[in-house]
């Protein structure tokens, strides 16, 4: 049963290399795969010590720290579910989802977390911190409102089952209120085992933590994977990503990949560019996902750090990982497709549930193991998401000839200019092949004429001069006639999420708001 749940897969493997490096805290300590265990053991003891029982809802908002990696996984040991969330939240939003999830309790790092608290104080719910004492090996828990209880709690003869569910996660909520995404113990080992499998990691693998750990892509793809290959995870000394750092820290625990966001495959880059290192790690591979990565970056990165880029796609209500590019010694990578599927079935259906031939497009629908049984108290959003035997991503694409899948945009953000559909993926990557522009989002806007018509948003890459009128006639050369945005934006910031996922919604409504001035102010300004 240890392979269909996670936690039985991280103890089978702290078992076959106990001593190997399992995590490290740049420039700070190690720990090997039998101190990590023996670590989540004691502090899933502290935990039931405290009165969290199977079941509860348990809220992490932590940094990318070594105490959010234990108590993560001590929380999905007692049998309960841990559902982290971003600590730059305000207090109104830590309300929202400590409510929404029905949170029995919140952990914090030992410094707190103000907004956090404040929800928590609000809705009656105790908070805890943890701190890792290395001296004594153990975490240690504390509480300002109650004494907890110090005995030690055997949890030796609890069995975590395939179907507790251990993470509670919620989407990012660009275009409605965020629904709650119940994920069990098979569903994440399986999304691993499919990670695991189409990388082929393996004990020699080493990668440094770039994303935050609250969110699916930073946790299961670079987090748990690492761990269920027996590999090794480091994680930044300032417990965020750094592009100043990045690579020392790369070298210093000979990484053989990295995932990340393109916005954080580009920062890597314009850093690179304007700063080289020395020397570079030899990369297996890199890995892109969460948004989509236009072939112009994919080359750059390619040719920078000579290591195949392998773009993949994932969502939280698949645990992550769909598909990706398969390494060079197992197929071509292909560049603006996001791979074949991986460890789940897949289709493309048209509105009424028909799948579709070969380079027509539809919706993507997967179905497998690694996929939600369905949203928490939303029975609205269950019909629409799931039908005909199907999870609808909400995404468009197409298989190609040769089983790749690529994404056309999702079904909400895609244009429809006087009839024509117009994806507006592909026109952020025919821009962002102009050498002097560094990001484009192209988004639909209300049109009398039309109904929609076509807008974009620039940055400019360092130290270009390039204009609205540069960017129209570089449209024109390389989109048809549709295509072409009928007004370009320059500006020096985009709106995005805590990932790096740019919000196309939000660009639009900004720049809507912008168009009657002449001046486009930053973000946030």
């Amino acid at each position: 049963m240890a392979s269909f749940t996670l936690t039985g897969l991280l103890k089978q493997v702290a078992s076959e290399f106990p001593d190997r490096r399992a995590v490290s805290v740049s420039g700070k300590f190690d720990l090997t795969y039998a101190w990590l265990q023996e670590l989540v053991e004691k502090a899933a003891s502290r935990l039931l010590a405290a009165g969290v029982t199977a079941g509860d809802v348990v809220a992490l908002t932590f940094p990318n720290n070594v105490e959010f990696i234990i108590m993560f996984l001590a929380v999905i040991r007692v049998r309960a579910t841990a559902a982290p969330l971003n600590s730059a939240y305000t207090s109104d939003e830590f309300e929202f989802y400590l409510s929404d999830s029905d949170s029995k309790l919140l952990l914090t790092s030992k410094e707190g977390n103000e907004p956090a608290q404040s929800a928590a104080s609000k809705l009656k719910i105790p908070h805890i911190t943890a701190t890792l004492s290395q001296a004594d090996s153990e975490v240690t828990l504390s509480s300002t409102q109650t004494e907890l209880n110090r005995d030690s709690v055997s949890v030796s003869k609890i069995v975590n089952e395939p179907y507790d569910v251990a993470l509670f996660l919620h989407t990012s909520g660009t275009t409605s209120r965020p629904k709650g995404v119940p994920l069990t113990q098979l569903n994440l080992a399986s999304s691993v085992r499919n990670i695991i499998s189409v990388y082929k990691l393996t004990e020699s693998d080493s990668t440094v933590i770039v994303l935050p750990l609250f969110h699916v892509h930073g946790l299961l793809a670079g987090l748990l994977s690492s761990l269920g290959a027996g590999a090794a995870v480091s994680l930044p000394g300032a417990s965020r990503f750094s592009a100043s750092t990045f690579w020392s820290d790369m070298n210093k625990y000979n990484a053989t990949w990295y995932t990340a966001v393109p916005t954080i495959h580009q920062i890597i880059l314009d850093r690179h560019l304007s700063k080289p290192e020395p020397v570079y790690p030899k990369l297996r591979f890199i890995r892109s996902c969460s948004a989509s990565l236009a072939p112009s970056i994919l080359a750059r990165l390619e040719e920078a750090f000579e290591a195949p880029v392998l773009e993949a796609y994932a969502m939280t209500e698949a645990a992550h990982q769909m598909a990706s590019n398969p390494l060079p010694e197992d197929g071509p990578h292909v560049p603006g497709s996001v791979g074949k599927p991986v460890g789940q079935e897949m289709a493309i259906l048209d509105e009424n549930g028909v799948q579709q031939k070969v380079g027509a497009s539809g919706e993507v629908c997967i179905r497998g193991p690694n996929v939600t049984k369905g949203y928490k108290n939303n029975p609205e959003a269950n019909k629409s998401a799931f039908g005909f035997g199907w999870f609808h991503t909400g995404d468009l694409g197409y298989f190609d000839s040769d089983g790749y899948l690529h994404l056309v945009g999702r079904s909400k953000e895609l244009i429809n200019r006087g009839g024509e559909k117009i994806s507006p993926i592909e026109v952020d990557a025919v821009l962002l092949s102009h050498p002097d522009i560094a990001q484009a989002v192209a988004y639909g806007v209300p049109d009398d004429k039309y109904g929609e018509e076509i807008n974009c948003a620039v940055i400019p890459r360092e130290g270009s001069k390039i204009d609205e009128a540069e960017v129209m006639r570089f449209g024109k050369k390389n989109l048809a006639a549709f295509k072409v945005p009928k007004k370009v934006f320059i500006t020096d910031s985009l709106p995005k999420t805590a990932t790096g996922k740019i919000q196309r919604r939000i660009v639009a409504e900004h720049f809507l708001a912008q168009i009657s001035t002449a001046k486009v102010p930053k973000f946030g300004a």
